[in-house]
């Protein structure tokens, strides 16, 4: 099908190949020359660390195992090709903006079917959007949907998006996994009743074939597939006959299977199991995450942490060069920005922050909290005794809390770490219950920043910072790429200047795999692709 192109927008068109920032570009297994002859067929064993919890594409589930798995069952309007960070087809052949990037149209094949047969329209799209309003907060993907008005089928295969306010990343978020478009018999099934995945309708390369809870989820390939984006490599059927995702908590546990052949993929693989797999000789795929990096983040309602002097004592204290020494490896970068290096429109604010306990100390003074017996500072008789939030969802992350809970403690600063899964860490940050959250956001566009700080989205982190705000908003509405990234770079500076994030870390996505497999990558936003191009050699 021969496919036009009329507009890219503007903040994602950019010819700059994302690499790991400190170390190679990034890997994909079997990119290298190989002899050996495409094989159709057989099953594709890929061991991931958690339950997906929900494989309903717009809802909440456990990161990126799940995002990994449901990117095979629905596919998205646009794609961004990780090589160059520029949109191409998918479901969408064409699509294009009015001027104040307030009305997005595309226009959609007319050859595509989901997996229950019926014909993808237009109305498909107007009701996945319309259905991830409704749900509200109990679907991530209302987040990219900020401003949203409404969709209008124009006709059978052209769609309109309007908003009220101006979203110049919105054809970059089509091509998340978040806004995979599902048919109209999964959206006549409740919202909180699609968890299992069994009303789930897309239009993928795969669809379910069974879901064990905590144990794996079997899919089965599709034979009618068809419209894979060209830069996947296959432009017909998926080449594997299934793909069965088993759960496998433990970090080395899977690393142990994938070297001794038991699985011929593994996800999350840890910073201490890299060697492990490069002595077996297995090949690393692996990629540098954009989006927002690891950090420690404020809720700036909460009294303590309100005050600029403590988040600059606390951005003071934490060494980020020995959280990363200590807890990964030099394929992940230190983290000088709110923005990870791979992201359009990253300016280094590296300058901002430096490492300087005593700094840290004389500031925690002048805001007058001075040192108890125990060496926990009190202020009007109250500790400064900090809740801090985070995920259990990445291995590293226990390391890296435990490292800065001792840092802070050393200038006085008490942290209590309450972990959990996703869903229990959204549920904390709803309640307001936390001074302090680790946390990241992977997205392959700066407007992310507008996603995790503005006060007209989530606002968890209860921001009152009418600079940032209109930052934030101004940069949604520019589809020049050079001045998009210029107003990204201020905002970037207001974060760093007002300590609204202290960035730690950025992420890097690593699967381990075995020779024979090939066509396994990761996507734009670091996270696995379609596995339509995917095969194994036969033994």
């Amino acid at each position: 099908m021969r496919t036009t192109t009329r507009f890219v927008v503007a903040a994602i068109a950019t010819s700059t190949i994302f690499a790991l920032a400190g170390c190679a570009d990034a890997q994909s297994a079997g990119s290298g020359e190989t002899t050996a002859t495409v094989v159709d067929g057989g099953s594709l064993a890929f061991a991931i660390g958690n339950d997906p919890i929900s494989l309903n594409p717009s809802g909440t589930g456990s990161g990126n195992d799940t995002l990994y798995v449901t990117r095979q069952l629905v596919d998205s309007l646009l794609y961004q090709n990780p090589e160059t960070g520029r949109l191409e087809p998918w479901l969408a052949t064409e699509w294009s903006s009015n001027d104040d990037a307030t009305v997005f149209t595309f226009t959609l094949r007319d050859d595509v079917t989901f997996s229950d047969g019926t014909p993808l329209t237009a109305a498909d799209v107007k009701g996945t959007f319309d259905d991830i309003i409704a749900a509200g907060a109990a679907s991530q993907a209302s987040a990219l949907l900020i401003g949203y008005d409404e969709t209008v089928a124009v006709d059978e295969h052209t769609v309109e998006v309007h908003f009220s306010t101006p979203n110049a990343a919105f054809p970059n978020s089509t091509a998340t996994v978040a806004l995979g478009i599902v048919g109209a018999s999964t959206l006549e099934t409740p919202y909180d009743e699609r968890a299992d995945g069994k009303a789930v309708v897309g239009t993928g390369a795969f669809t379910l074939g069974e879901y064990t809870k905590d144990v794996e989820t079997v899919l089965e390939r599709r034979d009618d597939y068809a419209w894979a984006p060209e830069a996947l490599g296959n432009d017909g059927a998926a080449h594997l006959d299934e793909v069965v995702f088993q759960v496998v908590p433990e970090a080395s546990v899977r690393t142990g299977s994938l070297t001794s052949e038991q699985v011929d993929v593994v996800g999350g693989v840890q910073p201490n199991d890299v060697q492990t797999i490069e002595d077996a000789g297995f090949p690393l795929v692996y990629r540098g995450n954009p989006g927002a990096t690891f950090g420690v983040y404020f809720n700036e309602s909460r009294p303590a942490v309100a005050d600029l002097d403590v988040r600059k004592a606390i951005a003071a204290a934490i060494d980020p060069e020995v959280v990363r020494d200590t807890a990964l490896n030099d394929l992940f970068a230190v983290a000088t920005s709110s923005l990870a290096q791979t992201t359009p429109g990253f300016a280094d604010e590296g300058d901002a922050f430096e490492y300087d306990p005593e700094a840290a100390a004389d500031l925690l003074d002048e805001a007058g909290w001075t040192e108890g017996a125990d060496g926990i500072r009190t202020k009007d008789g109250e500790p400064l005794s900090l809740k801090l939030a985070w995920i259990t969802n990445f291995g590293p992350n226990q390391t890296s809390l435990e490292l800065i809970q001792q840092q802070l403690k050393e200038v006085g600063v008490e942290v209590e770490l309450v972990g959990g899964s996703v869903p229990e860490f959204l549920k904390v940050q709803e309640s307001g219950d936390f001074d302090l959250s680790w946390q990241n956001l992977s997205r392959a566009d700066g407007d992310v920043l507008r996603t995790t700080y503005s006060i007209a989205a989530s606002n968890r982190l209860h921001l009152d910072d009418p600079e940032l705000e209109s930052l934030l908003q101004e940069q949604a509405a520019l589809a020049d790429p050079d001045a998009r990234d210029d107003v990204l770079a201020e905002a970037q500076a207001r974060i760093a200047e007002q300590v609204h994030q202290v960035p730690v870390h950025e992420l890097t996505s690593i699967l381990g795999t075995l020779p024979t497999v090939h066509g396994v990558s990761l996507g734009a936003d670091s996270r696995l692709d379609s596995l339509v191009g995917a095969w194994e050699e036969a033994e």
